[in-house]
């Protein structure tokens, strides 16, 4: 009789940087030491609200599970509490965002349940692990203020009880699977182009500032400076209002508007010269560091995780400062890729690496490889 798995992995939300971590994980382990239970990426507000109770009817009543790695997506709370033969499982969350500073539009639409959901995860959880430093310390920070809403009783001392358990483990990013080195264009057959081409390659969703994106490339439409410009990422079926007119605005300048192929993606990337981000809510940021690994260079706002992770050349205050760096390197590409070969003599993405932190990973879980 062969031997029943010991590593519960649980993820409600398998898709992007979700699946690509368990993707990076269990490349590591024998397909027998593992058991994934998982419900595709969408719908992220049922997946928070009710998978724990999904999950709870799915997973086996008889198992051998010594260790239960999730994302913050589960109420972990939940699911021990129908599930209490789970507890004695090494209990690891992974927060790749937290829902105590997500932005919302409007105050009066933010759902206090999915931040107490997350908070409740924490207190049942054996290890709490954040991508970023800005990842943890936001959340822990805010902790306290989300729970003086509640306004009968005062929760006290439930950070100290939540920060022990927490640390940083960065997202593992698998380099090694991009090309090695810039696409260097056949000088005696095309030559390099001109004109400096610039990508955004995120969510199409109100935190990651289309609307911004949209005022800085009109503003250098408008003052007649050449560029070309790559919009990408995951769209949700749904074209933000910012977007709309995009293509007759910008006409030829428009190189690419929507989802890419993975190999259409990396091939993007490695024609690109500029990589920006006008995000309102990023913990981490794995397009930006990708698309930086293949030769493009990261303009970012000065705030959120960038300054963990960028030099402070790289980023920007304000709309009128990024217009200002953008409209300058345009105006002078030659200048600019100089400039982009020495940031690349500097920076390095070793501590960002699958193949530096997986073996980090697989320490968490007590598993050698």
């Amino acid at each position: 009789m062969s031997a029943k798995p010991q590593i519960l992995i649980i993820e409600p939300f398998f898709g992007g940087s979700h699946k690509q971590l368990i993707d990076t994980i269990i490349e590591c382990l024998n397909l027998c030491d593992y058991e994934i239970f998982s419900l595709p990426a969408k719908k992220w507000h049922w997946r928070a609200r009710t998978s724990a109770l999904y999950f709870s009817q799915l997973i086996p009543p008889e198992h051998d599970y010594k260790v239960l790695l999730t994302s913050s997506v589960l109420n972990l709370a939940e699911l021990i509490g129908v599930r209490p033969d789970l507890a004695i499982c090494r209990k690891i969350v992974y927060f790749h965002e937290n829902q105590l500073v997500y932005p919302v539009r409007e105050v009066k639409e933010r759902d206090c349940q999915y931040g107490l959901n997350e908070i409740l995860t924490c207190l049942a959880a054996d290890i709490v692990l954040f991508n970023s430093n800005f990842n943890r310390t936001s959340f822990l920070d805010n902790v306290q203020p989300f729970l003086n809403i509640q306004p009968d009783f005062k929760l006290k001392h439930i950070r100290e009880r939540i920060e022990k358990k927490c640390e940083v483990l960065y997202f593992p990013i698998k380099f090694h699977a991009f090309p090695n080195k810039r696409h260097m264009m056949d000088a005696d057959m095309n030559g390099e182009p001109e004109c400096l081409h610039l990508i955004w390659p995120h969510r199409w969703e109100h935190d990651k500032n289309p609307k911004l994106l949209m005022e800085v490339l009109l503003e250098l439409n408008k003052r007649q400076v050449d560029f070309r410009v790559t919009i990408c990422g995951e769209s949700y079926q749904t074209v933000p209002e910012d977007f709309e007119g995009i293509q007759e605005k910008l006409g030829a300048k428009l190189s690419n508007f929507g989802h890419l192929t993975r190999e259409e993606y990396i091939k993007t990337l490695l024609t690109g010269d500029i990589v920006i981000s006008t995000a309102g809510h990023e913990f981490y940021g794995v397009a930006m560091l990708e698309a930086t690994y293949c030769g493009c260079y990261p303009i970012a706002p000065n705030k959120l995780v960038y300054p963990e992770i960028y030099p402070k050349e790289n980023l920007y205050n304000t709309s009128n400062s990024l217009i200002k760096m953008l409209y300058n390197w345009c105006r002078h590409p030659e200048l600019f890729r100089r400039h982009r070969d020495k940031f690349f003599d500097y920076f390095s993405f070793e501590r960002y690496s699958a193949q530096h932190l997986v073996p980090k990973y697989m320490e968490k879980m007590r598993i050698s490889i």
